[in-house]
This record gives C-alpha cells, structure tokens and sequence, in this order.
C-alpha cells in the first residue's frame, strides 16, 4: 500500500516539476511576458494547486487505514470483552464447588491470568479513547485505586511486603493513565530490590511516596532515568520505558514527580498532585 502511494507521489510530483518549468519557459521565452508579477502570481498558483493535490494523495490513504485500524481495534475489543467476562464468571462458580487446595490453587492461577487479560484490555481501551480525543477523566479515590493495583501486583509478587499508609484523596484525573503510572513504579521498586522484601507506600498531604531498599542509583544515573529505554541495570527485564512514560503523564496532568535515590540505600520517588 505504502510503496505504491510513493510511487504515486514521485510519479505526481516529477509531473508538477515538468510543467512548473514548461509554464516558466511558455511565459518567459515564447509569450516573453516581461510583468514579472503576474509571472509570480501564476506560479504561485501552480504550486498551492499542487500543494493540495500531494497532500491529499499522502494523507487520504493514511486516514482510511487509521479509521480502519480503529475499528478493527475497537471490534477486538468488544469480542475480547465476552470470554474474559466467561472466564471469570466460571471460575467463581468452580471454586465454590472444590476443596482441593491444589485445585483452588489452579483456578487461582487461571483468575490471575484472567486479570492480565482485563489490564490489557483496559490499556487497549484507553489507547483508543487516547487518539480519538475522548476525555478521559474521572474522579476517582486515590487511596482505593492504590489498593486496587497492590491487590494486583501481590498475585505476581507474593514475596513482597508492601506496607500501605493511605490517606483518603479524591482527584479527577486518568485513571487507566495513572494505574499504569503506580504500576510503573511500584514495579520498577521491585525489580530493583532484589534482596529486599518491603515496599513502603504512603498517601499523605496529596503526596503518593514509594519506598524500596533496593539497589539505589547515583547522582550520575538520576539525570538519565527520563531517557527513553535508559535502564541503570542492563540486566534487568524490560525496555526502559516506564520511567519515561511516567514522566509524560505528570508532565500532562501537573503532578510534580521527584526521585530521590542512594546506592545501595534504594529510591524514593513522590507524586505530587
């Protein structure tokens, strides 16, 4: 599609050159037409006439593939939405009916992946409200959606420790934009705790604090924790990209963002709302 829409727009844009340069030569030596205004005026007139017909020979096809994607997009999404709501409609059933602990364990595991299945949804969702423009906001309790994403994030990791001081805070904001935000974070603090188990995690005075032990970074590696898929350890998993992402959201929603970090003492990073 997009090979042959260039072609299309060299193939536009030689011809426009060949009669840009024809008129030039018909005016100047055949008619010798010596107003050098109406000359102007003329080739002006060529030019924005050729303008708009290349324009609309790169961007017409570009929006029909985008609507198209949409609604592929939003047609996914409404077929995902029926087996996720059967799945977790069905698992709740079963675990009334059993007593084997390592079959509840099972279904567990099932309802957790279920889980992952809506986050993706729901960001999938989002994404779409996102480039279409949809006002996105809504009030919500901070406090609750906190506990919301640490009920979560404790299936992925049930070694942790996170120890809650919540405040009652109600904000009218993204909430999809700022679930991911706490993931982010939370998930970053984890990762880079390794031999620590405690998180600690406070809402107070419109402030979100997370607090790991973990491996901390330097005033070097501070000044390059925005960067996109800059990682302070390599070796950890993921793209480097979360930091980043969290960085725009704040930037969008004035929420002053500050980490404060030491080597080997872990991270502090607040949310000011």
């Amino acid at each position: 599609m997009f090979v042959n829409l260039r072609i299309t727009i060299f193939v536009f844009y030689f011809l426009t050159v060949i009669a840009f340069l024809s008129i030039a030569y018909y005016f100047s030596d055949i008619l010798q037409v010596t107003n050098f205004y109406i000359f102007i005026i003329v080739l002006l007139c060529i030019v924005i006439l050729s303008g708009v017909f290349i324009s609309k020979l790169a961007i017409d096809p570009l929006i029909e593939y985008v609507k198209n994607l949409q609604n592929l997009s939003k047609e996914t999404l409404h077929e995902l939405n029926l087996p996720i709501s059967t799945i977790t409609t069905n698992t709740q059933m079963i675990k009334k009916n059993l007593d084997d602990p390592k079959a509840l364990k099972r279904v567990e595991r099932i309802e957790s992946a279920c889980e992952m299945l809506k986050q993706r949804y729901n960001e999938l969702d989002y994404l779409i409200k996102r480039q279409s423009k949809q006002d996105i906001k809504e009030s919500i309790e901070l406090s609750e959606l906190i506990r919301e994403r640490i009920a979560f994030l404790q299936r992925i990791y049930p070694n942790k420790n996170f120890n809650l001081e919540l405040e009652n805070f109600v904000l009218e904001i993204d909430k999809v934009g700022l679930s991911k935000v706490i993931d982010n974070l939370i998930d970053n603090g984890v990762k880079y705790s390794p031999d620590a188990q405690d998180i600690d995690i406070k809402l107070q005075n419109k402030t979100l604090t997370i607090q790991d032990y973990g491996i901390g970074m330097d005033e070097v590696e501070l000044l390059q924790i925005y960067d996109n898929f800059y990682q302070s350890n390599t070796h950890m998993q993921g793209f480097g990209i979360g930091l980043s992402m969290v960085k725009r959201f704040c930037d969008e929603y004035k929420i002053e963002l500050n980490v404060q970090s030491k080597p080997k003492q872990g991270t502090k990073v607040s949310l000011t709302f």
